[in-house]
C-alpha cells in the first residue's frame, strides 16, 4: 500500500482545509489520475464524514446500479411479493444482456435466489434485467421506481435509467448518495446484506469470483459492490467491521481497476485509525 503524502495534489490550500475543517481528520493521499476520483469515507454507526473528497460531483453509477435493484428486490422479499425459491424467466431482451452476464437462454427460468447471487457476485446483466421485468413489466418502469426510493433514502443527486448501470445518460449519481443507498442496505436489509460478502458462486459446474477483489485480502471488509464503464471508470462501494466498528467508502471515477481497489483499501484502513471508541 502506498504511503501517505504531506500535500493534496491538483487542489488548492484553502479547499484542503475546508475540507478537513469539514470532516475531521484527513487522509491525504498522492494522486496519479488525471482526474480525480470522487471519494466519501463515513462512520457508519453515525453517518459522520471522515474524509471527502468531490463527494457531491456527478458521476455514473455503473453497476453499483445494482445496489439498487437489489435493494427494490430485499423489499419485494420482506413484502412478500418475491419469493427466494420463485422461478424468474429470462426474456429475449435480458438474454441479449451485454456482459457481464450468465449466459441464459431466452426462455429459461433460475430461481430468484440464483438471481442475487449473480447480481451481487458477477454483476451479470442478463438476470438483473430479467427481475426488474418480473418486478415492475419493465426495466423502464423499474428505473422509475428505483428513482423514488433513490429520492425516499435522501438520494438526492441520484437518477437511474436502466436497472443495471450499463452506458445511459440518464444514470447519475453521487458518492455521498451511495453512502446513503450502502447505509440504508446494512441497515434496512442486514439480512440479505451478506449475499455481499460471497467471495464465489458455481453456476453449472462454472466457479464465478466475486468481482470484489478486497473481500479476503482487507480485514473485516464484507462486501458491497464495484462497477465498470467506460464513462463511469471504476467504482467501488465497500464496507468493513471491525471490533465492533464499521466504516463504508465510497470512490468513484478511478482510472485502473488497481487503483480504485488501492485507495479503496486506504480509505478503510484510515477509516478504523479515526473511528471513536465503540460505546460499550
Amino acid at each position: 500500500m502506498n504511503r501517505l503524502s504531506l500535500a493534496f495534489p491538483g487542489r488548492s490550500l484553502l479547499g484542503a482545509c475546508a475540507l478537513l475543517c469539514a470532516a475531521g481528520p484527513q487522509p491525504v493521499f498522492a494522486r496519479t489520475v488525471a482526474r480525480p476520483t470522487s471519494e466519501l469515507l463515513i462512520d457508519a454507526s453515525s453517518g459522520r464524514p471522515i474524509y471527502a473528497s468531490l463527494p457531491d460531483e456527478p458521476r455514473r453509477p455503473a453497476s453499483l446500479t445494482k445496489m439498487m435493484t437489489l435493494y427494490l428486490v430485499f423489499d419485494a422479499l420482506d413484502a412478500g411479493r418475491l419469493r427466494l425459491d420463485d422461478a424468474i424467466t429470462i426474456s429475449r431482451n435480458a438474454a441479449r444482456q451485454p456482459a457481464s452476464r450468465l449466459g441464459i437462454a431466452a426462455g429459461k427460468r433460475l430461481s430468484v435466489r440464483a438471481v442475487i447471487q449473480a447480481m451481487a457476485v458477477q454483476s451479470a446483466n442478463d438476470v438483473t434485467v430479467a427481475i426488474a421485468e418480473r418486478l415492475s413489466g419493465s426495466e423502464e418502469r423499474f428505473a422509475a421506481v428505483m428513482t423514488a426510493k433513490a429520492r425516499q433514502l435522501g438520494m438526492t443527486h441520484t437518477s437511474f435509467a436502466n436497472a443495471t448501470g450499463l452506458t445511459n445518460r440518464g444514470n447519475q449519481t453521487t458518492a455521498r448518495d451511495m453512502t446513503k443507498l450502502s447505509l440504508a442496505l446494512l441497515k434496512r436489509h442486514a439480512r440479505y446484506y451478506r449475499v455481499f460478502s460471497l467471495r464465489s458462486i458455481v453456476w453449472r459446474s462454472r466457479r464465478i469470483v466475486n468481482h470484489d477483489h478486497l473481500l479476503g485480502k482487507v480485514g473485516g471488509v464484507d462486501g458491497i459492490k464495484t462497477g465498470y464503464t467506460a464513462d463511469a471508470g471504476y467504482n467501488i462501494a465497500t464496507s468493513a467491521q471491525r471490533r465492533g466498528k464499521r466504516i463504508v467508502a465510497v470512490v468513484l471515477g478511478a482510472d485502473s481497476l488497481r487503483a480504485r481497489d488501492r485507495r479503496a483499501a486506504e480509505l478503510v484502513e484510515f477509516g478504523f485509525t479515526h473511528l471513536p471508541p465503540a460505546r460499550r
